[in-house]
């Protein structure tokens, strides 16, 4: 069910648990947390707190589900991370969908400008000892992102969500515009 930006900021006033999901470099980290900040919910980085071990290392599947269940079970918390795969377990208990889908140049420019950023450095939403890195198979993903990855995010949508409202949000303006929105609503 799709909604606009002015009805997710009013939506976001009351969800207990919400998803922001989209390609690398679309900038849901950073509106994950100012949201958690804002709303007072938990956040919840799938890349620290589920997939990443420290030192680069991939946490075991299993391990991964059991942590991802456990977070999803909570009343309260904002989600950050895509992950196609675990949808299912996600959107039935999620309020609000927002999916940042900007031009796919944006999220290019957006990798390169973190990885220039925490160049040699462990960023906050990242698993200890895991220094940003860029190679070509990672900007490739991206690149392709649209066309690998959001059918499977479409599908997830239609079986798993279909009751639940996702605000597409397609630039940086348009994730500052709903900050500036639920700033506004009462």
């Amino acid at each position: 069910m799709a909604i606009t930006i002015d009805a997710a900021a009013k939506r976001l006033k009351t969800a207990g648990r919400v998803l922001v999901i989209g390609c690398s470099g679309s900038g849901k980290s950073t509106l994950a947390r100012q949201l958690a900040d804002r709303l007072g919910l938990t956040y919840v980085s799938m890349d620290r707190e589920i997939f990443w071990l420290p030192g680069w290392q991939q946490r075991p599947r299993a391990e991964a589900l059991v942590r991802l269940q456990a977070f999803v079970a909570q009343e309260r918390w904002i989600m950050d991370g895509t992950s196609p795969g675990t949808l299912p377990l996600r959107l039935p208990r999620a309020d609000l969908v927002l999916w940042l889908r900007p031009p796919r140049w944006m999220t290019v420019y957006g990798v390169i400008s973190r990885w220039l950023r925490y160049r040699g450095r462990t960023r906050p939403e990242m698993a200890e000892n895991c220094p940003e890195r860029i190679n070509r198979e990672f900007l490739t993903y991206v690149w392709n992102f649209e066309k690998t990855e959001s059918p499977e995010i479409e599908q997830n949508l239609a079986a798993y969500g279909r009751d639940v409202p996702v605000c597409v949000l397609k630039s940086r303006g348009e994730n500052d515009r709903l900050l500036a929105r639920l700033a506004e609503v009462h």
